[in-house]
């Protein structure tokens, strides 16, 4: 994946903008459980009140303040409140928030800031929690007990019913009540501060009872509140979400498409050099399937790869924010969830490194049956075919399959720890709520944070099984992309004078195939002139299709040199040298389309009479226009509908159409019949006159009315000449002449 990253680079604002939506995502997820804690904790729990600074104190409740603070706590205490009697001014405005105030005078509290109001409650908490406890023990103690947990010092607070916890406080002597005060001060600071915090809001909101103060309101108000929060933060991160999977599913669509660009506009550059070193069947595998592995991860990685380790990190924090005391359930999970994955990964990640190999494979053995399954036919070998193909397809079957048990297996796993950390965490947070050192509304909070955690990591354990594959894909790609070209183009290429005469020359060649050990063309130099036939003739493998595959640089010479009207033909581009060239090859390969578009391939945009001369000197004329469809007629893929002759005359058309000062016929006139041949080459003469036409032929009477006649042997020219004078003076031509024709045709 590291070596396709020039592919990758250039949507870097799209990644970037998927970050960023990746971090709305992952605060709108995280806020969630937050919100549900405040509406559970604050809403429910709290009827709404989120203050722990009470807006209003009784009379009574201010004298039992006196008795429980210091004389300066309690001075600070009345500066932040008013006393507003009844039909004041003031009490009037404040009549339909507090209808005590009707009765008897009321201490209102004065406008603070935030910064006001936690001094505030620092100041009122544990005495208000106190004047609350008290007045729990005195009417329903179990539910006192159950507030604040069992170590609470209840048994120094034997308080008969009916008495004024003021006058109660009053009479106590002195010692016993700062020990009271120093127990219940002991156990309230072993709480967490949100437990604190919810306990002096029910203290609070008893007051508020007490005062006739309306909490329902203010409960209903907050609840819908919070829950419009939730609902605005959970179409945020919907929203974001749909643009992350927008961008990320087409940035990696887009960077796929330029892989297989890429790698295809590579492949076309390829020489026969490099098609060596791969395969059909493996470029095919590498261009589909591979990239595919790759696209698939590039969307994974926008969508994951950001997203799964930042709700992670954070849920952490916030998880231990609502209870720092239940890390460990936590830390135990994600320490048996990274043993499966490390598991998973050691056990899959080899067969990753081999199933592409296996694909190629098969990929290779269906080729090799569909393109010749008329062979296999012919030769009783279905049977064979069909296990050699099941044995491919099963090392295939058995890898796969060897994966989806080991994924069948690992995510009901991991599943199966999951669900047990939940039990977990309810088990050890239903203590500490019992405990009264946790909110019911916090442990739910808690349990979401840690099923984000544990998804965040299952998240991360996909990666960690798609990205070795990938990187695998990754690799294979970038093979096919950095494998250096030989034929390159020159850094300071020549032109060609106009017009080109198309004079071929070559210098004392010699040529060997890369990594072969002998040479396969010997010291060859010839000339071949313009409005001239040079025919090479020898016998099988004696190097005539790689004499004139060196003209066009599919190879380079490995000595001497090529000159095209005196220039060296590595001084040029390949796109001069070749739109020079008229190249019919030995094996006639056409192209699924209609005839017309076959043709365009030797000259785009080339019209109806040109292509209509071009099939008249191919010969192929009368089974074009036999045809209902014409130039339209179809042509399937490879040529498979039309038979070799046919097929050999529509390549000769492709090549003529372009009408190039240099034509090369590599053995195409194999196919044809004698007839055939003969009207051929008179319509070349005719037509082609001007130009430089070199015929590889085994036929003697192809090439016994050439202008110039190459004999090859072994790699080396045994003979160069007319027909008449090689006969006399070169055995090797004489002896191929003498197996065609007889006395009267060697004439």
């Amino acid at each position: 994946m590291v070596r396709l990253r020039k592919y990758i680079q250039p949507y870097w604002k799209s990644i970037l903008l998927a970050i960023v939506m990746v971090v709305v995502v992952a605060a709108a997820d995280l806020s969630l459980p937050d919100l549900l804690s405040q509406i559970i904790n604050v809403g429910i729990q709290q009827r709404g009140i989120e203050s722990g600074a009470p807006d209003a104190l009784s009379i009574e409740t201010m004298q039992s303040l006196q008795f429980l603070q210091s004389e300066q706590d309690y001075q600070l205490l009345t500066g932040y409140y008013e006393l507003v009697e009844p039909g004041s001014k003031r009490a009037v405005d404040l009549l339909q928030e507090i209808p005590v105030l009707e009765e008897e005078p009321v201490y209102v509290l004065k406008p603070l800031d935030d910064t006001g109001k936690l001094a505030l409650e620092d100041l009122v908490s544990k005495p208000l929690i106190f004047i609350r406890t008290v007045n729990l023990l005195q009417n329903d103690p179990e539910q006192a007990k159950q507030l604040l947990g069992e170590n609470f010092p209840t048994q120094m607070m034997d308080i008969p019913p009916d008495v004024d916890l003021g006058q109660f406080l009053q009479v106590m002597p002195a010692e016993q009540r700062a020990a009271l005060e120093t127990a219940v001060s002991d156990h309230l600071s072993s709480l967490e501060g949100a437990i604190l915090h919810q306990l002096t809001v029910q203290a609070i909101t008893a007051e508020y009872a007490r005062l006739r103060i309306d909490t329902q309101k203010t409960q209903n108000q907050y609840i819908l509140n919070t829950g419009f929060r939730m609902i605005m933060v959970a179409v945020v991160g919907l929203i974001a979400s749909l643009i992350v999977s927008f961008l990320a599913s087409r940035t990696a669509a887009d960077v796929a498409r330029d892989v297989r660009s890429a790698i295809f506009k590579k492949v076309e550059s390829f020489t026969t050099a490099e098609f060596e070193k791969f395969s059909t069947a493996s470029l095919i595998t590498r261009t589909t399937n591979d990239v595919t592995q790759v696209q698939m991860v590039v969307f994974m990685l926008m969508r994951m790869a950001f997203q799964a380790p930042l709700i992670g990190t954070l849920g952490i924090f916030r998880a231990l924010d609502q209870s720092p005391g239940m890390w460990w359930t936590i830390a135990l999970i994600v320490g048996l969830l990274v043993i499966v994955i490390v598991t998973l990964f050691a056990i899959v990640a080899p067969k990753f490194k081999i199933i592409q190999q296996l694909i190629d494979r098969l990929n290779l053995v269906m080729r090799e049956n569909l393109s010749g399954i008329l062979v296999v036919r012919a030769f009783n070998k279905q049977s064979y075919e069909e296990k050699r193909f099941d044995n491919a397809n099963l090392d295939v079957t058995d890898n796969q399959v060897f994966i989806g048990r080991a994924m069948a297996f690992v995510f009901p796993l991991m599943n199966l720890v999951m669900l047990g950390g939940q039990v977990l965490i309810i088990a050890v947070g239903a203590r500490f709520v019992a405990e009264s050192a946790l909110q019911v509304g916090s442990l739910i909070a808690f349990m979401q944070y840690s099923m984000q955690i544990f998804f965040s990591f299952m998240q991360l354990s996909m990666l960690f099984i798609f990205i070795p594959r990938a990187a695998v894909s990754g690799d294979r790609i970038a093979d096919v992309l950095e494998t250096p070209i030989l034929i390159k183009d020159p850094q300071e290429p020549t032109e060609l004078e106009e017009p080109v005469r198309g004079v071929v020359e070559f210098h004392d060649v010699d040529f060997r195939y890369p990594d072969a050990e002998e040479d396969v063309l010997h010291d060859i130099s010839f000339r071949a002139e313009p409005g001239e036939v040079t025919a090479i003739i020898g016998s099988t493998g004696s190097g005539k299709s790689t004499l004139v595959k060196l003209l066009p640089r599919f190879f380079d010479v490995t000595k001497g040199a090529i000159t095209l009207d005196g220039v060296d033909i590595r001084q040029l581009t390949q796109h001069e040298l070749r739109e020079q060239i008229g190249y019919a090859p030995q094996k006639g390969l056409l192209f699924s389309g209609t005839v017309a578009s076959n043709l365009e391939v030797g000259k785009p945009g080339a019209s109806e009479e040109e292509m209509l001369e071009a099939i008249q000197i191919a010969q192929a004329k009368d089974f074009v226009l036999k045809d209902e469809d014409g130039m339209n007629m179809e042509i399937s893929q490879g040529g498979t509908n039309v038979s070799g002759g046919q097929k050999q005359r529509l390549s000769i058309a492709r090549a003529v159409i372009k009408k190039p000062p240099v034509f090369i016929f590599d053995d195409t006139f194999s196919a044809l019949d004698y007839k055939t041949d003969a009207a051929l080459r008179k319509e070349l003469h005719q037509n082609l006159g001007d130009s430089t036409l070199l015929v590889v032929t085994q036929r003697v009477a192809t090439a016994k009315l050439s202008d110039q006649i190459l004999v090859l042997d072994n790699g080396r020219v045994v003979g160069i000449g007319k027909h008449n004078e090689l006969m006399q003076s070169c055995k090797t031509y004489r002896e191929i002449a003498s197996s065609q024709l007889n006395e009267e045709e060697l004439a």
